[in-house]
């Protein structure tokens, strides 16, 4: 990578560019929502920003802390309850995107947030759960995961399946009669990978500037798809760069 920028810069940027103007997002706290408030702010300043908590339309001036920061519901369109949120919103398709993060992901896209060996009654490691990310990877039109890439977090099977992806390959999601497209897009510090279309398999397709597709495979817990064509995306722009430092800016100085 550059000196320029960092590794998680270029990250949370080529996640923000994956989101498009007029668009409906159900963004996750974290580097889902700081990607989501860069759109906003830059290229996609009709992105329409969706809260667990029931935040319609927010439009913080400064990254939020938790779903309950008051900042999402003092600059909201609407407000309602959270039931509204997924029985009316959510379940029968209206959101565009699911914008999630994971702890562990595996080939097929299912994301674990809740344990780390062991089992769930004795784990090695309790992670924070599920929050609404298992309806979100249900039902959004198609879901965006961003996620740091190492052997730790992209494992061959997640220890626990807290948001289904394409379960055990084609054909799963529609027997469970889910909804929603899955997760299409995983962004992670090195490059983006993309579901294959007939194995549902995430497959590396584009590179960060600096990196090498031998640097994704050493970063992965299996034996890694490659698409024939790998492409380079583009580094992070001035105007990018400027406003995700201040938004980080915001979150550090906790104001």
């Amino acid at each position: 990578m550059s000196a320029d920028y960092s590794s998680d810069e270029m990250m949370t940027v080529a996640a923000a560019r994956q989101l498009r103007d007029g668009t409906a997002c159900f963004v996750g706290i974290g580097l889902p929502s700081t990607a989501a408030n860069l759109a906003r702010v830059t290229h996609a300043p009709n992105l329409v920003l969706i809260y667990e908590s029931g935040c319609l339309g927010a439009k913080p001036d400064r990254l939020p802390l938790s779903i309950g920061d008051g900042v999402l519901a003092d600059t909201a369109d609407a407000v309602v309850s959270v039931p509204e949120v997924f029985n009316y919103w959510l379940q029968p398709g209206r959101i565009d995107v699911g914008f999630l993060g994971a702890a562990q992901l595996d080939r097929y896209g299912n994301i674990n947030t809740t344990v780390i060996g062991g089992d769930y009654t004795d784990p090695k490691v309790r992670l924070p759960g599920a929050g609404g990310a298992p309806e979100i990877a249900a039902s959004c039109g198609e879901v965006v995961v961003i996620v740091r890439q190492s052997l730790r977090t992209f494992i061959d099977r997640v220890d626990f399946v807290t948001s289904v992806g394409y379960g055990a390959g084609p054909g799963y999601r529609a027997r469970l009669g889910l909804r929603g497209g899955g997760p299409k897009t995983v962004i992670t510090d090195l490059g983006v990978l993309t579901a294959d279309p007939v194995t549902c398999e995430l497959t590396l397709t584009r590179l960060h500037p600096g990196v090498t597709v031998d640097q994704v495979r050493a970063a992965t817990g299996w034996p890694l798809a490659v698409a024939d064509e790998v492409s380079t995306g583009e580094p992070p722009s001035t105007d990018e760069l400027t406003v995700l430092r201040a938004l980080e800016a915001t979150k550090k100085a906790g104001v």
